[in-house]
């Protein structure tokens, strides 16, 4: 999977070069993130946004918004958000922003990412990973043990997956599903056709099927590699995707996996007195050390999938099926999320 040349979408340059602007790069340090809190009291910058996704409105921190995965931010403002308040605005920050993006996979990384800070960093009622990683002792020999040097033992680890499926009917001479030559415009038997194929393709959750499919039949040792990978830092071979749907009106499927990465910091089950401490795997850390070359740098895959899918004959046809050929273009984006502490509470939004 090759890097991308884009930069950062959450840097203080031109508004035409990023997608989102008004905060200054972010580089890893031992006390955090560099600048992620800067401006944050701020008056000329947004604090908070109502984002109307498809008719269904979410109340997001500024702060929550910067620490979502480029990929998703990309998602979410293709075309860039400025987040600085415009000369004329007065009053709060009560700015509703339209986005088409799918409320259920918005809900669905919220929720994720809450569920997972809770996990590791605690709550006020019980400890999580963190407080126990704190006492890991640090060797002069071994660089992963050192905190200033690998956040994987401050911050939660989150690999991103999503994958945007178009696809295309191959239809068969002489059926009903086809297109009139006058207009150029699709009959409604096509269109439903269409629409068929895309619900078959959405069923089709698997998140590793397709790509393993393309390993067997051209012998691609890099997506092998791939897919060992992935698997040996958090997923599993028999996965299913965590969000998979049509976009409307499109012939398009979103899909999202979200896991935790498995760092190799193992924790005893039942500790006592401190006698049982966390320590390193050395070598699943160092796998775990390879997607960091991910973090805030996603990396695309794409490649053509071809299926075959049984949808209903036609749209009068009562329980009579077809196959139809269907060549998908899939293209994977891989990214890794670290999570910070610092805003727990802010990734807890209500949605309405």
């Amino acid at each position: 999977m090759a890097l991308p040349a884009s930069s950062n979408p959450i840097t203080s340059v031109a508004p035409s070069s990023s997608p989102i602007t008004s905060v200054q790069p972010q580089s890893y340090n031992a006390g955090g993130f560099a600048g992620a809190g800067a401006g944050s009291t701020n008056p000329q910058l947004l604090t908070r946004l109502n984002l109307d996704l498809r008719g269904r409105m979410f109340p997001v921190d500024r702060e929550t918004l910067m620490l979502l995965p480029e990929s998703v931010l990309l998602g979410l403002f293709p075309q860039g958000l400025i987040l600085s308040k415009p000369a004329s605005w007065e009053g709060g920050d009560d700015g509703v922003f339209t986005v088409d993006f799918d409320p259920e996979c918005f809900q669905y990384i919220l929720s994720f990412w809450s569920t997972a800070q809770s996990k590791f960093y605690g709550t006020p009622t019980s400890p999580g990973l963190f407080h126990a990683q704190q006492s890991i002792p640090s060797n002069p020999n071994d660089p992963t043990s050192d905190q200033s040097q690998n956040p994987l033992l401050s911050k939660q680890a989150i690999i991103v997956l999503r994958e945007e499926l178009e696809y295309f009917s191959i239809t068969q001479p002489g059926t009903l599903a086809k297109t009139d030559l006058k207009t150029g415009l699709p009959n409604e038997e096509l269109r439903s056709l269409k629409r068929n194929c895309g619900k078959a393709l959405e069923e089709k959750r698997s998140i590793f099927a397709a790509l393993e499919r393309n390993v067997s039949s051209v012998g691609n040792a890099a997506e092998a590699h791939l897919i060992d990978m992935l698997c040996m830092s958090g997923f599993n071979r028999t996965d299913s995707w965590g969000f998979r749907a049509c976009e409307p009106s499109r012939n398009v499927i979103t899909s999202m996996a979200l896991v935790l990465l498995k760092t190799g910091i193992m924790h005893p089950e039942d500790p006592k007195d401190g006698a049982n401490l966390p320590w390193i795997d050395a070598q699943q850390m160092s796998t775990a050390q390879k997607l960091l070359l991910f973090w805030r740098k996603p990396a695309r895959k794409c490649w053509w999938d071809g299926v075959e899918v049984q949808v209903p004959a036609s749209t009068s046809s009562k329980g009579e099926t077809i196959t139809v050929k269907v060549w998908a273009r899939r293209v994977w984006t891989l990214e890794l999320s670290l999570v910070s502490a610092a805003d727990c509470d802010s990734h807890r939004s209500n949605s309405h």
